[in-house]
């Protein structure tokens, strides 16, 4: 009985608390990227070169939404979740376990797919707060989320590699209909045109290239499986470019760029010991100065590259640190050239910014 009457008078405390901050105006969250305090390079390259990257921070949860009454807001999340028991073992924080891919939208929002949590992770910066989208459709949930584009239509399209299909969601993350299924086997890249609004899919399974109209409907089929030109061996992440589909041709080692019919314009990269060469590439991007960014997850680096394909900067190496990463995956890239890496088993997202110069004819 006692400790009735003490958690009442508790909660009879918390509510006056509450009643009296009410007449007070609470600043909404704030969305800052986390920078680890480490004595690590925060550029690269480093001195004498000329710095062509900056080290921004990492995204992790929401640990990343802070607001400019801390301590208030402190006490009383505290509070609160002492008072419902969540302070318990049971009570999981919001946080990043194995993040895939993602992309920035149009509402300056970051998107982050995670095939751990099974989920979509929204860092929204305008409404300062994190939200998490677990629903493919309305009864089924998502299993191994790898992919989220703007559909051009004021929602998103999700690739789902375990569930074989890929949903359409509207803005908010409702689940609105299955938009292909029996057409892909097992989906990981995902890409759109926004001027034909055509749809390309690296379908890992069966080792092609899909390309669908904006209804969803099975247009072309590129590639087969095998180590010629024309081939694919695990296709799996995708970009454009200036009317060019950067795929990232994993098993075979390289970075393959098609024209929009479907025609092999160049390769990236070869098959290697070397910093630069691509044993196992998974994410690519483009930033809008044309330079091609590579993850590669054997030897865990950012590989950047000029449109000739020759290498310009590494940056990375296996670790938990500044500019390190483990096993990373997926890349993007925003409107302003911040990069955002999904650094996929250290659990974070890293994000860099490109100093302007004129680092496209740049060989280092």
């Amino acid at each position: 009985m006692k400790l009735l009457e003490k958690r009442l008078f508790y909660v009879v405390l918390f509510v006056v608390v509450i009643l009296l901050m009410s007449g007070c105006a609470t600043a909404p969250a704030t969305l800052s990227f986390i920078q680890p305090h480490e004595n690590t390079p925060q550029v690269w390259p480093t001195e004498p070169e000329v710095a062509r990257y900056r080290y921004v921070g990492e995204l992790i949860g929401e640990e990343n939404f802070q607001s400019t009454s801390e301590d208030r807001k402190n006490f009383v999340a505290q509070a609160f979740k002492w008072l419902v028991g969540l302070t318990s073992k049971k009570y999981q924080p919001k946080v990043l376990q194995r993040p895939q891919n993602g992309l920035v939208d149009s509402d300056g929002r970051i998107l982050v797919t995670d095939v751990s949590r099974q989920a979509i992770y929204v860092f929204d910066k305008k409404n300062g707060k994190l939200d998490i989208w677990e629903m493919a459709e309305k009864n089924r949930r998502f299993i191994a989320p790898s992919a989220i584009v703007e559909d051009g239509q004021e929602g998103f399209l999700v690739a789902d590699a375990e569930l074989g299909m890929i949903v359409r969601l509207d803005r908010e993350g409702r689940p609105q209909e299955v938009f292909a299924d029996e057409i892909v086997v097992r989906p990981v890249g995902l890409v759109r045109h926004v001027n034909t609004g055509r749809i390309y899919v690296a379908d890992v399974r069966e080792h092609n290239i899909k390309v669908l109209d904006a209804d969803g409907v099975l247009l072309e089929t590129w590639g087969y499986h095998g180590e010629t030109i024309d081939a694919f061996n695990t296709p799996t992440y995708l970009s454009l470019f200036n009317d060019q589909l950067y795929i990232t041709d994993t098993f075979n080692s390289r970075i393959k760029v098609l024209d929009l019919s479907g025609e092999v314009l160049k390769i990236i990269g070869k098959r290697g010991l070397y910093v630069g060469d691509l044993p196992r590439p998974k994410g690519v991007a483009v930033d809008t100065k044309g330079h091609v960014y590579v993850m590669e997850s054997y030897y865990d680096h950012l590989l950047v590259y000029n449109q000739e394909g020759d290498l310009l900067l590494p940056i990375g190496g296996s670790g938990h640190g500044v500019g390190q990463f483990y096993l990373p995956a997926g890349v993007w890239i925003d409107q302003e050239n911040r990069i955002y890496i999904a650094d996929m088993f250290n659990g974070r997202v890293a994000i860099f910014q490109y100093l302007e110069s004129d680092m496209i004819s740049s060989t280092y």
